[in-house]
Parts: C-alpha cells; structure tokens; sequence
C-alpha cells in the first residue's frame, strides 16, 4: 500500500528538545528506554521514507529505486544534513553489512558521556528506512557512537540474521569488524 506524505506529516523538533527526551528516558532508570526510542523511530519510517522520495523527484526526477550506490550516499546526506540529521557517508565491510557513517549526527550529546552508543532513535529511523529501501527487513546496530566518545556515530545495516550473529559475538567480546566478517565466510 503507498503511503501519500502531507506536509503536516513531518515536523521539526529542535535538537535539544530530542536530546532532553532521549536523557530523560534513559534516566528514568526504565530498562526499556532505549527501545522505546528504537521503536519510535521506526514507527516514523515509513513518512520519512515518503519525504525522501518526494524530496529525491523534486530534485532529480529520479526515483529512488533507480539510485546507485554513489548517488545515494550523496542525496542520502545531502537530505540528513538539509533536515539537520547530519551527514551521511555509505560504505560496506566485506559486501556483508552497509556502514552509516556520520562525524556530525544530529541525535549524538557530546556531552551525555555514555558508556555505550546512544542514537537509539535513529536505530529504530535507519532499520524501517533502509528495509523499504532494500525491499526486505534489515536489522541496525550502532556500534561506535560520538556521544559516547568515538569521533563519529557508525551503524551497521544488515539482514536480521547477519546483525544477529554479529551482536552475539560482539556480546563475547569480539570487535564488530571482527565479527562481521567472520559473518563473510
């Protein structure tokens, strides 16, 4: 079913009342905080993904099928950083996971000082987005994140199963880009 995105199906929320938000449920001392963010930004993906497209034939009359890789990355960050997410830089690790890339996300505090990645909204935004995108469902996980001290916010979108091995193994200790491409053999 296609979904038709009014104007009034997009808001802009300020980045510091996100981040209020975001502080306050993961204060609330709720053991579900994070994924009730994850699910809000995934119940939002399906008018983002709206937006994009309309967005995307207003500039190129492309549809977003008809993108290649490069041209995506391209009006994928330019469409973040236009709608002040941040920019967005695509990549891969061994053809097995898609990398998100960004040194400038719109949901990273660098001043929360977490002990984890903390961009559980965009977690949630990504997995929706990028499973239309792929025509199948897709799993994120955030696994180096600014406002935990890295120097950019990096998610990794694969299949639910791929990213389910890959969270295992992290959980054993293994570095994600271990653990990825032991997923590539």
């Amino acid at each position: 079913m296609a979904v038709t995105t009014e104007r009034g199906d997009m808001l802009t929320v300020t980045r510091a009342s996100l981040l209020s938000l975001r502080a306050a449920l993961l204060r609330s001392g709720d053991a579900q905080a994070a994924v009730t963010l994850q699910e809000a930004g995934y119940a939002g993906g399906t008018t983002l993904f709206e937006a994009f497209k309309g967005w995307l034939s207003e500039r190129t009359h492309i549809g977003v099928e008809d993108l290649d890789v490069d041209s995506f990355q391209h009006r994928a960050s330019e469409y973040f950083s236009e709608n002040g997410w941040g920019t967005l830089n695509v990549g891969t690790i061994d053809e097995v996971v898609a990398t998100l890339d960004s040194p400038d996300w719109g949901e990273c505090d660098l001043n929360l000082g977490a002990q984890q990645p903390a961009c559980h909204l965009t977690t949630g935004m990504f997995a929706d987005l990028f499973g239309r995108l792929a025509g199948a469902p897709v799993a994120v996980l955030e696994v180096e994140c600014r406002s935990a001290g890295h120097e950019r916010c990096r998610f990794l979108v694969g299949s639910p199963e791929v990213m389910d091995a890959v969270y295992e193994e992290m959980g054993r200790g293994t570095d994600y880009d271990a653990a990825v491409k032991a997923q590539a053999i």
